[in-house]
């Protein structure tokens, strides 16, 4: 049969059958443009009976074209399916190349991705080229959050917005939180600040930069940023700062909530009240700082004169050694009325260490 050399070119059209110069019969050539003509007036119909009307030898060039018009004809009447599996055959071919292969490619990732097949994507659109669009990057990002690989999503993210400055505030957010959940803080906190930047007069966008500061370690900070929204006249409610101090303790940082927690509470941007008091001390408790945490629940103690109170105070000072003072809280604790049977184990308890330590110093004196 006859050759012939065709230059097949659609600009910019998707459907576009060949923009190279192709060895191919003449006849599949023709059913190719007709079908194209019938699919960009609609008639999809004309379409498929264009395509049906010629046959191809296997593994031939003109079997891999009819594949893709056929492919891309079943894209346009949303069956993406039928379109995935037809172009799975043309990659796969693999005697396509150039700006073909790469929108071959493209499209089979698109079908791919909504369609949840995250990894087919990954596969398609790798390795990724330093001038990839954003649509690819897009795709990439997406794919690999739904393979819960956030680390590979993290860079071809920033490469996203960086490229795309003016953006919705969303993929900034999602920087954000991205960087925070892979624990890049001060990453987080630079994306943050240009959401503040966009929106400087937004207490929530303050509050969140904050909480970054805080789980970086760096609470001072936390306390000046929300100490300049407070100059800046914006206004957080006392639920948002206790829990800005509850991160701290669920992030495992308790000295960073403490520390936090206790400048609010200096300052009077929170009203101290005994709930507070008493997560400053469970705080510091919980940083092992226990001299700083008996202070605070011994002055909640005479303060109350709650056995509760008592009862953590002797805890704190027997846990130091600090056998007298424990025993001091200890009765403290019973007279206003800690129950007597926990009141007396721990005092024999703390009685018989006291005794333990005096015992060298008696054999000495003897």
């Amino acid at each position: 049969m006859r050759r012939l050399l065709l230059v097949l070119f659609f600009s910019s059209l998707p459907l576009a059958v060949v923009h190279a110069a192709q060895m191919i019969d003449p006849r599949v050539f023709t059913a190719l443009q007709k079908a194209q003509q019938a699919q960009q007036k609609g008639d999809y119909q004309a379409a498929r009976q264009a395509l049906a009307a010629v046959q191809a030898k296997p593994d031939s060039l003109e079997q891999v074209m009819l594949w893709r018009s056929q492919g891309y004809l079943a894209w346009a009447e949303g069956d993406a399916g039928k379109a995935a599996s037809l172009l799975e055959k043309v990659v796969a071919s693999g005697k396509l190349e150039g700006e073909q292969q790469r929108e071959d490619h493209a499209n089979l990732a698109r079908l791919s991705l909504a369609a949840g097949r995250h990894g087919r994507v990954v596969e398609l659109l790798s390795p990724v080229p330093s001038d990839a669009s954003s649509e690819v990057l897009q795709m990439l990002v997406q794919a690999y959050q739904g393979l819960g690989q956030p680390a590979k999503a993290l860079p071809l993210a920033e490469r996203y917005v960086q490229a795309n400055p003016k953006v919705d505030d969303d993929w900034l957010q999602f920087l954000v939180s991205l960087n925070a959940d892979l624990k890049r803080y001060s990453a987080a906190e630079r994306w943050q600040r240009q959401l503040l930047g966009r929106h400087p007069d937004d207490a929530r966008r303050w509050r969140q930069l904050a909480g970054l500061q805080q789980l970086s370690g760096e609470q001072h900070k936390a306390l000046a940023t929300l100490r300049a929204a407070h100059r800046k006249g914006l206004r957080f409610s006392a639920e948002e700062l206790d829990q800005l101090v509850l991160l701290a303790s669920a992030a495992g940082q308790p000295w960073q909530g403490a520390k936090l927690l206790e400048g609010l509470l200096a300052d009077g941007t929170l009203a101290r009240n005994a709930v507070r008091e008493e997560r400053l001390g469970l705080l510091w408790w919980q940083a092992r700082e226990r001299s700083k945490a008996v202070g605070v629940y011994r002055d909640l103690a005479q303060r109350s004169g709650n056995a509760k109170h008592w009862l953590q105070v002797a805890q704190l000072e027997l846990e130091q050694s600090r056998w007298r003072a424990g025993l001091d809280a200890l009765a403290a604790a019973e007279k206003a009325g800690a129950e007597r049977a926990k009141v007396r184990q721990w005092r024999e308890w703390a009685q018989s260490q006291l005794e333990f330590d005096g015992a060298p110093h008696l054999a000495r004196a003897n």
